[in-house]
């Protein structure tokens, strides 16, 4: 097993998995989790993304860089057994890998379709399928899904994400039924706006897109994956240990300002 830092925290003494940790939500739970004690299996199908992330004094021996397509079964497998071997055990999952494809559904070419799910949803599935057994023999653990406010709201021009978002919030409801009595608690966080490489070419290539995106938040701003990774974290904790099947907005008020956002249009 990998040498470990003494660090106390929330999560002391915890083994996490965390896809698409390569950037923006993903990397800042990844750092966030190891600063509270975690052992960290960070995972991207980019491993130079994540290799960077064990430079650090504080991060080094606490997180473990792994490249991984979580579309594809058997790589999924082997990031479990790789946990395992590593660090002993596996106690939170965060599948949070992630990818958007616009278009509606004549516009959305097929093999995009089936991207943005092979991605979004069943790379959910995958984690599930190969981190829940472990889970349940150390146990009981966390899993947590990136959802979106799309899990909520429709939005004009991204069917494909819209789909995969509604799915992973369900996914969630299902497993939070099917592994309660393992002691495993399933949750998502259902981000709106956050400033993270998905989110830019809105942000910055689309007239005013930054400004409006901020306008519509009742609080008045735009997301930084930080305001999610802490939501992460508090799932992971066991300050969450009664809390399961449940969506978190972490949009600044986005979903209950729809009206505001219709009339800014």
């Amino acid at each position: 097993m990998a040498q470990q830092s003494q660090v106390r925290g929330r999560l002391t003494g915890k083994v996490a998995i965390i896809t698409g940790a390569g950037s923006g939500i993903g990397r800042a739970s990844a750092l966030k989790f190891a600063a509270e004690g975690a052992s960290v299996v960070a995972a991207d199908i980019n491993f130079r993304a994540v290799e960077d992330l064990v430079k650090s004094e504080k991060t080094r021996g606490r997180i473990l860089p792994v490249a991984v397509d979580v579309r594809v079964s058997d790589q999924v497998r082997d990031l479990v057994k790789r946990a395992v071997e590593v660090f002993g055990s596996v106690n939170v999952v965060f599948s949070n890998a992630g990818i958007m494809r616009g278009g509606n559904v004549v516009d959305m070419p097929e093999s995009h379709w089936d991207e943005v799910f092979a991605v979004n949803v069943k790379g959910a599935f995958l984690l599930g399928k190969h981190a829940v057994p472990v889970m349940r023999q150390a146990g009981g653990g966390s899993f947590i899904i990136t959802a979106s406010a799309n899990s909520f709201y429709a939005e004009s021009d991204i069917a494909g994400y819209c789909a995969t978002k509604g799915a992973a919030m369900q996914l969630t409801r299902a497993m939070a039924i099917d592994h309660g009595p393992d002691r495993i608690r399933v949750n998502c966080i259902c981000p709106g706006w956050i400033e993270t490489p998905m989110a830019l070419p809105f942000l910055d290539e689309n007239p005013g897109g930054r400004a409006f995106a901020g306008r519509i938040a009742p609080l008045g701003r735009i997301g930084q994956p930080e305001d999610v990774a802490e939501v992460a974290l508090f799932l992971a904790s066991d300050d969450a240990r009664f809390v399961t099947g449940a969506a978190y907005n972490v949009d600044g008020g986005w979903t209950v300002g729809m009206t505001k956002a219709v009339a800014l249009i």
